[in-house]
C-alpha cells in the first residue's frame, strides 16, 4: 500500500480499482491537515494517471470518519481565531472538487461512525455501502457551526430536504437501517464484509461501459440545482463567520472536556 502524509492515506491499484484508505484508526479517521493533504494528493494523483476504471474509499479500524479534528482545530483557533476556519477553503473545498471531478465510479465502505465531513466525503461517493454498526451524523451544529464538504447540497439530494434540514438542526445520529431505508445508503451488510462488498460492487463498475458511466456522472452533476462552487462558497461563507463565534469555541471546548455545551447564539 502507497501512503502520503503524516496521517497516512493508502492508496492501491489492482485489476483496475483504485482503493483509497483512511488510515488514522486511534483518532477514530479525524481529518487533521496532513490527512487533508494526503487525501487531496491521493486524488489528484488518481485523476491524472487515469488508470483506475472505479475507486474504493474505505478506512481502518472502527470508525470511517468522525469529521474534523477538533484537538488541531482547537489549536488553530487559540493561534490564529481569525484564521482558523481558511481550512474549509484550503483544504476542504479542494478535496471534495477534486472527488467531484472523479469521472469513474466512487463507492465508499463505511464503518462504525460517518459524522460531519466524513459524511461529506461519503454523500460524494456514487455507491454507498455501510456495515451494519454504521450510524451517520451531521455534527456541524453541535459545535456551533453550519455545514462544510458540501453536505447542504449532497444531504438534501439523498434524503430530501425535510429530514436533512432535521438531521443539521436536531444533531441526532441515524443508524445504517434508517439510512437505507432514507436512501442515505445503497446497501447495509455484515460490518466484517463492508469493505469486501464494497470493493465487488467498484469490480463490476471496473469492469463495466465506464464511457456511459462517465456520461452518466456529468449528466447528474451537471443537471443538479446549484453548481458545487457556489454551494461549497456559501459554505465556506457560513464557517468562516461562525468559525469565530463565543458559541462555536465553547462548544469545542465542552466537547474536549467530555461536557455539555450551553449555546448563547452568538
Amino acid at each position: 500500500m502507497n501512503r502520503t502524509g503524516a496521517a497516512t492515506v493508502g492508496h492501491t491499484l489492482h485489476a483496475g480499482v483504485a482503493t483509497v484508505t483512511l488510515d488514522r484508526p486511534a483518532a477514530s479517521n479525524a481529518l487533521d491537515c496532513a490527512m487533508k493533504n494526503g487525501l487531496l494528493q491521493v486524488l489528484s494523483e488518481l485523476q491524472a494517471e487515469n488508470d483506475a476504471r472505479a475507486v474504493v474509499i474505505t478506512a481502518t479500524g472502527r470508525n470511517f470518519c468522525v469529521g474534523q479534528d477538533l484537538a488541531e482545530h482547537v489549536e488553530a483557533l487559540r493561534a490564529d481565531p481569525a484564521h482558523a476556519m481558511d481550512t474549509v477553503r484550503e483544504h476542504y473545498n479542494p478535496v471534495m472538487t477534486a472527488l467531484a471531478a472523479l469521472e469513474v465510479p466512487v463507492v465508499v465502505a463505511i464503518n462504525g461512525a460517518c459524522v460531519g465531513a466524513g459524511l461529506g466525503l461519503a454523500l460524494a461517493a456514487d455507491i454507498r455501502i455501510a456495515g451494519s454498526g454504521a450510524r451517520f451524523a451531521t455534527a456541524f451544529t453541535g459545535i456551533g457551526l453550519a455545514a462544510d464538504s458540501a453536505l447542504s447540497a449532497s444531504l438534501p439530494r439523498a434524503i430530501g430536504a425535510s429530514r436533512a434540514t432535521a438531521m443539521f438542526l436536531l444533531g441526532d445520529t441515524i443508524d445504517a437501517g434508517t439510512a437505507q431505508e432514507w436512501g442515505l445508503v445503497h446497501q447495509v451488510v455484515d460490518d466484517d464484509s463492508v469493505v469486501d462488498v464494497a470493493t465487488s460492487v467498484a469490480s463490476r463498475l471496473a469492469n463495466g461501459p465506464t464511457a456511459a458511466f462517465q456520461s452518466v456522472k456529468a449528466l447528474l452533476r451537471d443537471n443538479a440545482a446549484a453548481p458545487l462552487r457556489d454551494v461549497l462558497e456559501r459554505e465556506a461563507q457560513a464557517q468562516q463567520r461562525l468559525g469565530g463565534s463565543v458559541d462555536h469555541s465553547a462548544a469545542v471546548a465542552a466537547f474536549l472536556a467530555k461536557a455539555k455545551p450551553v449555546f448563547v447564539g452568538h
